[in-house]
């Protein structure tokens, strides 16, 4: 882990900030948001900005912009294509999603969109179903622009933050030492998702058989007994 971080710290800020820039524009525009979501790149590059390798002011300007551009070029392409974008291999391989993502929209509407920009999925397709629905660009730009500047700053905050944390603990614990805290945390964050998911489903009743309801003989005699043995 501190040889991956230490190749980041080398990476040329241009390029940090290209390369950011083009995975957050590529969410929606392209839908690249099914395969790799923005998000994870803005932290990483908010971490390189806490120690000064990236100018942090001008990494918000490249989020919020690409985000902002690239949700209105999936607006369009959804608009243009129509019921084409559906069955894209894209599309057509999430149908069920994609149907629930279309529920979401159409139950809240334009506010979908500033909601939907914090979830990796709505993210990548709700631009272009609101281009599909026929939702009037006016409108989706407000919220689109809502979303992607609140989205963009709060990644490249929590991203800063982290980065400027892991910096104290590597003062006092060692590179190493602050690496494996780090693995730590992420694991337990991961049991506690699971935990809390399994408590949501909670353990799988089993289907009780009906009891046999015994009836009473009339002549007088007791029921008989089955052998033993």
């Amino acid at each position: 882990m501190t040889g991956f971080l230490d190749f980041l710290t080398h990476v040329p800020a241009l390029v940090v900030l290209a390369a950011v820039g083009c995975l957050v524009f590529g969410e929606a525009a392209v839908f690249l948001g099914f395969v790799l979501p923005g998000e994870t790149a803005v932290l990483l590059a908010g971490f390189l900005a806490s120690t000064g390798r990236v100018p942090v002011v001008a990494l918000a300007v490249v989020v919020v912009v690409a985000a902002i551009v690239g949700d209105s070029v999936g607006y369009e392409v959804g608009k243009r294509f129509g019921p084409r974008l559906l069955r894209t291999r894209a599309f057509s391989r999430y149908e069920g999603r994609v149907d629930s993502a279309r529920g979401f929209l159409d139950g809240r509407g334009a506010s979908a969109i500033f909601v939907g920009r914090f979830t990796a999925f709505l993210r990548a397709v709700t631009p272009g179903l609101a281009g599909l629905s026929g939702m009037r660009y006016r409108r989706f730009l407000a919220y689109n622009a809502a979303g992607g500047l609140v989205w963009g700053l709060g990644c490249v905050v929590a991203g800063y933050v982290a980065g400027s944390s892991y910096q104290r603990v590597a003062h006092y614990l060692g590179q190493g030492g602050a690496a494996v805290a780090v693995v730590l945390v992420v694991a337990a964050l991961v049991v506690w998702r699971l935990r809390r998911r399994g408590a949501r489903t909670g353990p799988a009743r089993p289907s009780a058989a009906p009891a046999a309801v015994s009836r009473p003989r009339t002549d007088g005699h007791p029921e008989p007994r089955g052998r033993a043995g």
